[in-house]
């Protein structure tokens, strides 16, 4: 018998074309896919109403505007945030990013994937997000200094190893780490490691933890390529988004004997269909700044390289890049999501019922929040694990969150996002109805 909600086909129904804040429905905003992610899985579980409303909605947002003085004297107000969506299960936990379009509603999505995935994971953590809006491409490295200072300054009253640890996301990296934890210790009077993770290994960083995105994703391709039959010796791979995962994950792949054929980033791709030398491709994209005109390989779109016919697809860029528009062209057996909502609802369905196996992003790219709880596990412990231990624990992490889901997903008959979202979900309403309501 096909379960409500699923056609026979195999692909879930949409639920009433309603978006974020009651207008309509746009699959162009990641606010709306998130929600409607939630509402596919929510469908599937009894939860009540009203904790159902209060979990989709978050637990708070904080808005500041600060000013920062510029290096030719003159003074910019800038504006930051930091959305929780859920300390149920334990502190919040998300990043912080810099970038140009950093708006409330991208955050209440983002924080509200990072509560999923940490659930999924089994971590005690809820999720977060915050950022600065600005352009860091525009700035000195003591404006990004000064900029970070001044917004960890203004977050302070709603950061901390109990309250919501920070992360490096969208042009941030372990120095921007380093600030934020700095100006917190300073505030504090003591040093206090455990408010960001991601930070250098000399001020209590984690080995592992600068590959663990990409290292994780690679864990969950291989369960997905053993549930398939498919050998990852020869198995050709493509990945859009070369950056800081999406280069790891394709270099991972080659060490596992896979092919890599094509990557891409933001100024277009490169593809070699005997395989690409993903050393030489990083080396290329670290003298000229991307991966174009790489020696000895093929010019490709962006959009190219999500419709070539390989084994496994990687979307390691940003959002919204399959979508009902171009879905239908994906050739690839298994579609490995490492960046956040890279697929729309829509774009779930067509790949399903074309028979592509998607490992969704909660899930794909659940390894750099796993390993930046072992980090914040060391902080708290003063006590810390060599590389080894650090894989090992993640690759047990991702190992057993794929089989929980592949086994709702087949006992249930739907895709593995809803899947992932149905078992995340269940955790949270879980945490919630036994913290009870107060007052």
């Amino acid at each position: 018998m096909t379960p409500p909600g699923v056609t026979a086909g195999g692909h879930e129904s949409p639920p009433p074309g309603v978006g974020a804040g009651g207008r309509p429905y746009d699959e162009d905003r990641l606010l709306d896919v998130v929600h409607r992610q939630f509402e596919r899985a929510a469908a599937y579980l009894q939860i009540d109403a009203g904790l159902r409303e209060l979990m989709k909605a978050g637990q708070r947002e904080f808005v500041v505007h600060f000013p920062v003085r510029m290096d030719d004297d003159s003074v910019r107000v800038f504006e930051g945030f930091r959305v929780q969506h859920s300390i149920s299960r334990g502190p919040a936990k998300g990043g912080v990013r810099f970038h140009p379009e950093v708006e409330i509603e991208g955050m209440r999505a983002l924080a509200a994937l990072m509560t999923w995935k940490c659930a999924l994971m089994n971590l005690p953590f809820g999720g977060a997000k915050g950022g600065v809006r600005c352009d860091p491409t525009t700035l000195s490295p003591g404006e990004l200094e000064r900029i970070t200072r001044r917004f960890t300054w203004e977050v302070a009253p709603l950061i901390g190893p109990e309250q919501d640890i920070l992360a490096p996301d969208v042009n941030t990296d372990e120095h921007t780490m380093a600030w934020i934890m700095d100006t917190y210790s300073i505030l504090k009077g003591y040093t206090v490691p455990g408010v960001v993770t991601g930070k250098p290994l000399e001020i209590g960083g984690s080995l592992g933890r600068t590959a663990a995105t990409a290292q994780g994703c690679v864990f969950a391709i291989r369960e997905a390529a053993i549930h398939l039959g498919l050998d990852l010796e020869g198995a050709t791979v493509a990945v859009q988004g070369f950056g800081k995962v999406g280069a790891r994950a394709a270099r991972l792949m080659s060490e596992l004997g896979a092919r890599v054929i094509a990557v891409s980033d933001s100024r277009g791709g490169v593809m070699h269909e005997a395989g690409l030398d993903v050393e030489a491709i990083q080396a290329h994209k670290a003298e000229r700044g991307s991966v174009t005109g790489a020696p000895g390989t093929e010019a490709v779109t962006n959009t190219t390289v999500l419709e070539l016919p390989v084994d496994i697809l990687i979307p390691a860029a940003v959002e919204r890049q399959l979508t009902s528009a171009n879905a239908a062209a994906v050739r690839a057996r298994i579609v490995a999501e490492a960046a956040n909502a890279p697929t729309t609802p829509e774009a779930d369905d067509i790949l399903g019922s074309n028979g592509v196996f998607l490992v969704p992003d909660i899930l794909a790219n659940g390894g750099g929040v796993t390993v930046s709880y072992f980090e914040w596990v060391q902080n708290t412990q003063k006590l810390f694990w060599n590389e080894e231990d650090i894989n090992n624990k993640l690759d047990s992490v991702i190992t057993k969150a794929f089989h929980e889901v592949l086994s709702i997903a087949r006992a249930t008959g739907v895709q593995m996002r809803t899947a992932a979202y149905m078992l995340a979900l269940e955790r949270v309403a879980t945490a919630k109805q036994v913290r009870g309501v107060f007052p």
